[in-house]
């Protein structure tokens, strides 16, 4: 007899809310075909099982009547209110994710896809992040824009050596050498986009590197993450926040660029919070390493910088 993943058990029983069985034989019932996708969803939730489907993982006869159970069950709240399968779904998505590893497989698959695709839909800069449209025409425009904006907030001065954590295709590190006359290195997961800057930089002080960013080393006058907080795990904010404090300077700053949202959600989504794009600096002192520490970071949230514009 064929043995069953542990994850299966929590799954069922999260089911079980919604009247839905594993392999059973009414329309809504789901047929899975991959045993994966028992931790798959349990460590990402309602997105991984959208995905896990698209993978053929698991199939079901009548989707319509299988969603609307899903959503009439609050499944979400489920999970909340439930200690064991909390328990289990924190140990998918901790053991999922707290492999370095994963983040290489995650920019081979959503960025090594070949660059053509991401010149044609993005600025010619290749920003992949929210413009600033205050007086911009188009969208070559509100991407200089916004870049000069994190340049200023940053208060940059020329010889300053600045860190980009999830670069991109470099359109930070490129501009604000460019105009800025910084060192300026960037580190990313995807090969192609490591290829990109390299291309790009011609005989700018730019440096790209092909780093998961927990294996960052160096010191640097600025830090600075535009759109790649949202891919770090909540498990791992504080690792995140301990690299940002390693390796920045005294006096130095650090701007984060990221999606927030009204409301914390971190299992099955019946519906989706608005979204906003708060852009924040933080200083580190000497004197008081506060709030880069990850313990007092949450404690506090954000810390006023001077600056001429405000988005």
């Amino acid at each position: 007899m064929e043995k069953k993943p542990a994850e299966r058990k929590p799954i069922e029983e999260l089911l079980d809310f919604a009247g839905i069985r594993i392999d059973g034989d009414r329309p809504f019932d789901i047929q899975v075909r991959n045993p994966e996708f028992y931790p798959r969803v349990l460590a990402g939730g309602s997105l991984a099982l959208g995905e896990s489907y698209m993978d053929s993982w698991w199939d079901c006869q009548a989707l319509d009547q299988f969603f609307e159970r899903v959503m009439a069950a609050r499944l979400d709240k489920k999970v909340s209110r439930n200690t064991s399968l909390l328990w289990a779904a924190l140990k998918a998505k901790w053991k999922s994710r707290a492999n370095p590893s994963r983040a290489f497989e995650i920019g081979e698959h959503h960025y090594d896809l070949g660059n053509d695709l991401f010149k044609v839909m993005l600025d010619r800069r290749m920003n992949y992040s929210c413009a600033w449209w205050n007086n911009a025409e188009d969208l070559d425009a509100a991407q200089e824009a916004k870049l000069d904006l994190t340049c200023r907030k940053l208060m940059l001065k020329p010889g300053m050596r600045v860190l980009d954590i999830g670069c991109g295709w470099g359109g930070f590190i490129l501009y604000a050498a460019e105009h800025f006359d910084v060192e300026a290195t960037g580190v990313t997961v995807s090969r192609e986009q490591v290829d990109h800057v390299r291309q790009s930089a011609g005989d700018l002080p730019v440096r790209i590197e092909l780093m998961d960013y927990r294996d960052i080393e160096g010191t640097f006058d600025r830090v600075i993450s535009i759109g790649m907080f949202e891919h770090v795990c909540v498990e791992n904010y504080p690792v995140f926040m301990d690299v940002v404090h390693r390796c920045l300077a005294d006096e130095g700053l650090f701007l984060l660029h990221t999606i927030g949202g009204t409301e914390s959600v971190r299992m099955w989504i019946p519906g989706s919070p608005s979204t906003s794009f708060p852009i924040r600096c933080f200083r580190r002192s000497p004197k008081s390493p506060l709030p880069l520490k990850s313990d007092y970071f949450w404690k506090t949230g954000t810390v006023s910088v001077p600056t001429t514009t405000e988005p």
